[in-house]
């Protein structure tokens, strides 16, 4: 059996965990319908090469009308009209918070500081774009590929798997883009040292940018939790018990991320921020409870 040494265009993680799933591919190939592992391996290959050029297409577009998306997509968490801080505004008013929630827009003006900044900044906006966009058909790829290596059993708990990881996935990023790059830019542009006021913040380009992504799909894959917690559970290494008794650690950990990136102490900016992070926890219990009581009635059928 080749190693995972003869997979250069993978990591040697990724490409040990392509070997089991060839190897259970193969053990689930009807008989007179063998592949041998070479044809798994270039069945693998087809399907990154499809994923590589659905991302490039999705890329090229959005390199294409790059003005427009600068203008309307990537500068909007620090645009003064950005719909966060009316709508922000509007509702701590209506709750009776006051101005608690009114943030003060980013006031900072752009540079690079390399002739091929601009140029390398939009090449990276529209990977990273096109990686966002193509998302559902690259895991449709992966998906396609993993689906023969699973089990009878294991398939008919997967109903569904790609529309939910595109959904929490898309979630996530309109969570990070809409509610944490606004808060995020707007602490770190206003957040003053000392009191002569002689530092003025002048952002690069590019550090602007590497923020906005890791915020976005960084919140894209933590949404990804409740997912998680159905394959964790469904393959026995979480369990809904395990989850519970870590509850009070989860909150604590997830106000302190809500306590960093609010711009002001008061509770209901870190509410505001927070409690999405915790219904989403509390979702994963629930999900994993539901799949725990699903396998016990399966093992208990097995047994009957």
């Amino acid at each position: 059996m080749p190693s995972a040494l003869h997979l250069p265009f993978l990591s040697k993680n990724q490409a040990a965990v392509a070997l089991k799933l060839i190897e259970r591919r193969q053990e689930n190939v009807p008989e007179g319908a063998e592949m041998s592992f070479v044809d798994h391996l270039e069945e693998l290959r087809w399907h990154i090469v499809r994923a590589v050029i659905s991302i490039l297409i999705g890329a090229i577009l959005c390199f294409v009308y790059i003005d427009e998306v600068m203008d309307m997509v990537i500068f909007g968490p620090i645009e003064k009209g950005f719909v966060t801080y009316d709508w922000l505004c509007r509702l701590g008013h209506k709750i009776g918070a006051g101005d608690s929630l009114c943030l003060p827009p980013p006031d900072v003006q752009m540079q690079t500081t390399t002739f091929g900044g601009q140029f390398i900044s939009s090449i990276t906006i529209a990977f990273m774009s096109g990686l966002i966009v193509a998302f559902p058909y690259v895991f449709w790829e992966v998906w396609r590929f993993i689906k023969p290596a699973l089990k009878p059993h294991e398939l008919k708990y997967t109903r569904g798997a790609i529309f939910f990881v595109s959904f929490f996935f898309f979630l996530g990023v309109a969570f990070g883009y809409f509610l944490l790059a606004p808060f995020t830019f707007s602490f770190l542009s206003n957040y003053k040292i000392g009191t002569h006021n002689i530092i003025e913040t002048k952002p690069v380009l590019n550090d602007y940018i590497d923020n906005l992504i890791d915020i976005t799909v960084g919140a894209g894959l933590a949404f990804e939790l409740p997912v998680i917690s159905y394959v964790l559970t469904r393959i026995g290494l979480i369990t809904p018990g395990f989850l519970r008794e870590y509850r009070k650690y989860a909150y604590v950990g997830l106000l302190m991320i809500a306590a960093v990136i609010t711009p002001s102490p008061d509770w209901m900016s870190q509410l505001i921020v927070v409690l999405p992070l915790i219904l989403l926890y509390e979702l994963s219990i629930i999900i994993s409870a539901r799949v725990a009581r699903q396998e016990a009635k399966r093992e208990a059928e097995e047994w009957s």
